[in-house]
């Protein structure tokens, strides 16, 4: 029997956890079906029967030669990932567009870090792949680097198909919809993949997987996921993920219809004059500027017609358009955006920014103080800067806080992007290396 059929027919009186004792009457979301790890429900940290069933078939759906769902996200397995590879005081070369998440794990593992710096796309101002050469020669000024770790596809939808000699992990946390749309490029092969079902699929947030195709890492990486994942993991999230790979063995006349969908909208769009598409490798994710407007100005003129964006940047917003999207959603887009009003083009174009300088490693830094950003000048910074989403640092603890930076943050934060610290304290103060 499958997980989603024995929740259905639970019919046990819950003298265990949860606390909301799936009570109908305090109303709770989905606590008909929010259990334990009680008998014959199986336990994700040491699957035996229905969750290591459900671990082949993902496995065997993805093409992977084993796999472990997570109910943590992405965040967990790349935690899992890079623990599993990293050596003590060794060195990792990371894209520098990689998640905070991979850059907390350097921190964890006190990894010594090495930036490959991706591609750049001037019009649009945002990072692009990572090519071969790069990676070849970051190996070969680091030969005994623990590993590599990249993203592909990255936020806007492009992907980096490469190689290495040494480990290679692939945080395609935006990339689950890739294997089963075949009107998307092929991507790369890694040891280990990070995919999160929820970002690109029909599947509850928190819903990811870690595919292992380098079964020497197998043990490290489930004895890592134990580690950082929790002790009481969600049923109603693993519910949904067998519920997503049910979908996606027989997804592919869905996907077909998608693509139609994708394809009429890209064609009206292209009419409209003022709006331009970025050309990326991902075409389910449609990033788009419009003359005249900044990304938030875009945005908050989409709210007027009831749509939500993923995100919004200082000239363009990102969409994320999946398999589940309907012909009235994309309708309502292609109206909203017929709706702009028309305003003369202003933008020239977009420097590379460049790559901070380094003082220390993250690790290395054990006490921080408040500085005023504007006399942070020049000084080691203490903390991760992102924007979010997608959670990318524009500069990390231990790197050098330069002119350009501060006025970098300073035009985002004019412009309304959303800018995270760990501190919470700009866009006034920034923590900075004691």
């Amino acid at each position: 029997m499958k997980l989603n059929d024995k929740l259905q027919n639970n019919d046990l009186y819950p003298f265990h956890m949860p606390g909301h004792k799936r009570n109908k009457n305090f109303n709770i979301p989905a606590s008909e079906i929010d259990i334990t790890e009680i008998d014959g429900f199986d336990n994700l940290h040491s699957p035996t029967d229905l969750l290591d069933d459900m671990q082949k078939e993902i496995s065997k759906l993805f093409g992977a030669k084993k796999s472990i769902i997570s109910v943590n996200g992405s965040t967990c397995c790349i935690l899992a990932a890079i623990s599993a590879v990293a050596k003590e005081n060794a060195t990792i070369i990371i894209a520098r567009n990689c998640h905070k998440s991979v850059y907390n794990a350097c921190y964890i593992n006190k990894l010594k870090v090495e930036y490959i710096e991706p591609e750049y796309n001037t019009e649009f101002g945002c990072y692009k792949n990572i090519t071969q050469k790069s990676i070849d020669t970051a190996i070969a000024k680091h030969p005994n680097a623990c590993a590599v770790v990249i993203t592909s596809p990255t936020y806007e939808g492009y992907i980096s198909n490469v190689s290495c000699n040494i480990p290679l992990i692939i945080d395609s946390a935006h990339g689950a919809h890739f294997s089963f749309a075949d009107f998307l490029p092929k991507q790369a092969k890694a040891d280990i993949v990070i995919e999160s079902l929820h970002k690109t699929l029909p599947a509850l947030t928190q819903s990811a997987v870690i595919h292992i195709n380098n079964e020497k890492f197998f043990e490290k990486v489930k004895k890592y996921m134990n580690i950082y994942e929790t002790s009481s993991p969600s049923y109603v999230i693993m519910a949904s993920i067998e519920k997503c790979t049910d979908f996606l063995k027989n997804s592919e006349s869905y996907f077909k219809q998608y693509k139609i969908l994708l394809d009429n909208f890209y064609n009206k769009v292209n009419k409209l004059g003022n709006i331009h598409l970025l050309k990326n490798d991902d075409i389910t994710r449609i990033v788009l500027k419009a003359d005249g407007y900044s990304g938030e100005e875009l945005a908050n003129h989409l709210r007027k017609f009831k749509i939500e964006v993923e995100g919004a940047f200082l000239e363009y917003i990102i969409l994320i358009s999946t398999v589940c999207d309907t012909e009235d959603g994309f309708n309502m887009l292609l109206l909203a955006l017929s709706n702009l009003e028309k305003r003369d083009k202003i933008h020239t174009g977009y420097e590379k920014p460049d790559l901070p300088m380094k003082d220390c490693e993250t690790y290395e830094i054990e006490e921080t103080k408040e500085e005023y950003l504007e006399k942070a000048k020049n000084k080691v910074c203490g903390e991760y800067i992102y924007a979010y989403p997608p959670g990318s640092p524009i500069i990390a603890p231990g790197e050098i806080i330069s002119d350009k930076f501060v006025y970098q943050i300073k035009k985002l934060y004019e412009s309304g992007v959303n800018i995270l610290s760990d501190s919470n304290l700009l866009p006034l103060k920034i923590l900075t290396k004691k």
